[in-house]
């Protein structure tokens, strides 16, 4: 697909495809509710969280559960009326607020499907809602308003359960919008690889990034990982350094974009003028690359990981970082000193998406295999699915001087990780889109659709 598709054209595309993933929510949605023993479904946006002791609020963020009925991220207190076999009813919040901007009425290309009203409050909405909400189930906050509204249920456990499992099967419409969503973040990553280039700091590349993604921080699906040098090793680096540092060795940058409420999670590694350290990511590239071409319908993800773990061992003592084979790194979990975290996750509406573990909608969690804690995805794979593949290797403190520590010391090349420690760590995370046969690349594909032609 060209990027450079107007917005019309977009929208034309996007409303090919809504009104049958709408039909696959509400189906999805009645079965549940009938499995669960509920007639109707209230679903809430989300409410503005004031600061303590403050005035202001903090950024909104609307709820997942919403946003997967209506594209819309940045309305408060919106409601969504399911009642099986009648059109959704969407109910906006227009509050009579000079010192804000209400939300506008929506005109866009999945508006006709809903019967769109309108409320000043909480009371208004309450009035647009059937008078009998014994028999209804309401996900969202747990508003104080909730115990005069007569609903029969609050979050209940066993609905969403149903609902959160069913969302890992994508609908064709929210690949549009993933597939969206991962070539808003490519044209972040050029922009912020030209800035690191250019020498800029942590806090400048982050700048590069959202100007090319066209969005404010608010509006990504999580903040930017951006770490230069030493910083690579923290896996959820948090600080922006707002100085170039004096030597530039590195730049870890994992930063996705937001399109329709769907997120694109994208990391990338970059040397600077460093060949040695430019072939290990060269090689972690090829790794990554090898194990997104096992993805497919069928797999079991649990093999994934494990087999990433294998992996990393090659490569490890390939790299001269360790002095044992791949197998008696796996065995004696020399591997996850280097590889500490999950080979990937769930992607959606959320960056690390719910439903990761459960065995089936009924209930019922597929355990992590034995010595991997922090492996965020356990099921086995099915077409539809939206998965990050995401291998690394790093050089954490806190993990090397453990390992110093122990019997795990004698098997690591201690002057080559001394030698590599300035760099931080390497990770490469591609967003994937399961097939029956194989899988779709969306990251690779959007860095693809930028290049010139």
């Amino acid at each position: 697909m060209s990027s450079v598709e107007s917005t019309s054209e977009r929208e034309a595309r996007l409303g090919g495809t809504f009104g049958a993933h709408l039909a696959a929510v509400c189906e999805r949605s009645a079965r549940a509710l009938s499995a669960s023993g509920y007639a109707g479904l209230v679903v809430h946006s989300g409410s503005l969280l004031g600061v303590f002791e403050d005035d202001r609020t903090y950024p909104f963020e609307a709820n997942a559960p919403f946003k997967v009925w209506v594209p819309l991220q940045d309305a408060a207190d919106c409601f969504v009326w399911f009642e099986p076999g009648s059109a959704p009813r969407l109910i906006i919040h227009r509050p009579g607020d000079y010192w804000h901007k209400s939300a506008e009425l929506p005109q866009a290309y999945w508006t006709r499907h809903f019967e769109v009203r309108t409320a000043t409050d909480r009371a208004g909405v309450r009035a647009q809602l059937p008078a009998d909400l014994s028999r209804a189930a309401y996900i969202g906050d747990a508003l104080a308003e909730l115990t005069r509204w007569g609903i029969g249920a609050i979050n209940p456990r066993h609905l969403m359960r149903r609902l959160d499992y069913a969302r890992a099967v994508k609908t064709p419409y929210e690949l549009a919008c993933l597939r969206e969503a991962s070539r808003l973040g490519a044209r972040g990553h050029l922009a912020a690889e030209r800035a690191f280039t250019a020498g800029a700091s942590e806090f400048e590349i982050e700048l590069a990034f959202l100007e090319a993604c066209g969005q404010r921080e608010q509006e990504l699906p999580y903040n930017p990982i951006i770490a230069l040098n030493a910083g690579g090793a923290v896996l959820h680096y948090q600080v922006l350094e707002k100085h170039p540092p004096r030597e530039r060795h590195s730049l870890l940058i994992d930063a996705g974009a937001e399109f329709a409420g769907y997120a694109s999670d994208i990391t990338r590694t970059h040397s600077y003028e460093d060949a040695d350290f430019a072939a290990l990511i060269g090689r972690l590239d090829q790794m990554q690359q090898a194990l997104c071409a096992g993805v497919r319908a069928g797999v079991d993800w649990r093999d994934v990981h494990l087999n990433a773990h294998q992996l990393t061992g090659a490569l490890l003592r390939e790299a001269d970082i360790t002095r044992c084979g791949a197998d008696e790194a796996v065995a004696t979990a020399v591997t996850s000193v280097f590889l500490p975290h999950g080979i990937g996750h769930l992607l959606g509406l959320e960056v690390h998406d719910v439903g990761g573990f459960m065995r089936s909608p009924e209930g019922g969690d597929i355990p992590r295999p034995d010595g991997h804690p922090n492996l965020r995805l356990t099921r086995v794979l099915e077409e539809g699915f939206v998965v990050t593949m995401e291998p690394g290797i790093y050089f954490i403190e806190q993990l090397l001087d453990a390992a110093r520590a122990d019997a795990r010391g004698r098997r690591i090349n201690w002057s080559r990780v001394a030698a590599l420690a300035k760099f931080g760590g390497i990770r490469i995370e591609d967003d994937l889109a399961v097939t029956r046969e194989g899988c779709e690349d969306l990251t690779r594909e959007a860095f693809r659709s930028l290049q010139p032609a």
